[in-house]
């Protein structure tokens, strides 16, 4: 990652609340020129007022909804742009509720917000920051990635979003793996419950009027960010602000190598014996 006295230009999508807009502060403190990408222009523009007056940087407003394919090819073009070093993939809806009674439109909303926007902006930003010689990418998931077996209750019906954030884990550790030895970082970080607006609605459409904290609260948006642009320092793949106890990811990474160490000609014995069973 860049240092931050030459930092060059940071795009974040869903800029205009929660997360996204502490990524947007907290990079601007750091010098860093900014733009911002989101669906309610008005908060965009307020924000990007704020920061030009209070740090002097470059501040862009592009209001977008990337669900839409038109949006986010224009905010591709953006973000292939050669000022620009640090992508932060935040926008997100969550689509939440029984699978089976969710709106198909929305849970196609979901796929394209949390999984196929960031994908083709990632895409859109590496071969440019990998020629460049510097460069990084941020994909905001959730623990939720990781809370699969879990019944709702306390958590949320989550089947698609909980899908999209798993894929956004695979997808960011897959490719950091691939980009080790190039001067290109990505990182995933893995936020548990934030005190954000993002509980107040599905995503369907934006929550309206001045920003605010859903009912649940959560660890602060600002300390998701902490954690994150930290752990972008020190090179961490897997952020998961809350756990004090790092080596959780490497025991992640023990379980997974159990599982492929499956992979070969055998078929296991218990299958062997279920299928004669039938014989």
């Amino acid at each position: 990652m860049a240092s931050d006295e030459t930092a060059g230009t940071a795009v974040v999508t869903g800029a205009s609340s929660g997360i996204g807009a502490e990524y947007a502060i907290r990079l601007a403190q750091r010098g860093w020129d900014l733009v911002l990408v989101g669906r309610r222009a008005e908060r965009l523009d307020a924000l990007a007022g704020r920061l030009r007056e209070e740090t002097g940087v470059v501040v862009e407003s592009m209001p977008a909804d990337l669900a839409r394919s038109s949006h986010l090819d224009r905010v591709a073009k953006r973000v292939a742009a050669d000022d620009v070093a640090l992508l932060v993939n935040n926008a997100g809806i969550n689509g939440y509720g029984p699978f089976a009674e969710a709106g198909p439109a929305l849970l196609t909303k979901v796929i394209d917000v949390n999984v196929v926007a960031p994908t083709v902006l990632t895409r859109a930003a590496v071969p440019h920051m990998v020629a460049r010689g510097r460069g990084a990418v941020v994909n905001v998931a959730s623990l939720l990635a990781f809370a699969g077996a879990l019944p709702p209750g306390p958590l949320p019906h989550r089947a698609v979003y909980g899908g999209t954030k798993g894929y956004m884990v695979a997808f960011s550790r897959t490719l950091a793996a691939e980009l080790a030895g190039t001067p290109v970082h990505v990182q995933v970080v893995c936020p548990g419950l934030t005190a954000t607006e993002f509980h107040l609605g599905t995503g369907e459409a934006p929550v309206p009027g001045e920003a605010r904290v859903h009912d649940e609260g959560g660890m602060p948006a600002a300390d998701v960010v902490t954690a994150s642009l930290s752990a972008l320092e020190t090179g961490e793949v897997v952020c998961v602000p809350g756990m004090s106890d790092p080596e959780g990811v490497t025991r992640l990474t023990d379980a997974e190598l159990a599982l492929r160490n499956a992979s070969g000609a055998t078929l296991a014995p218990r299958y062997r014996a279920a299928e004669r069973s039938h014989d």
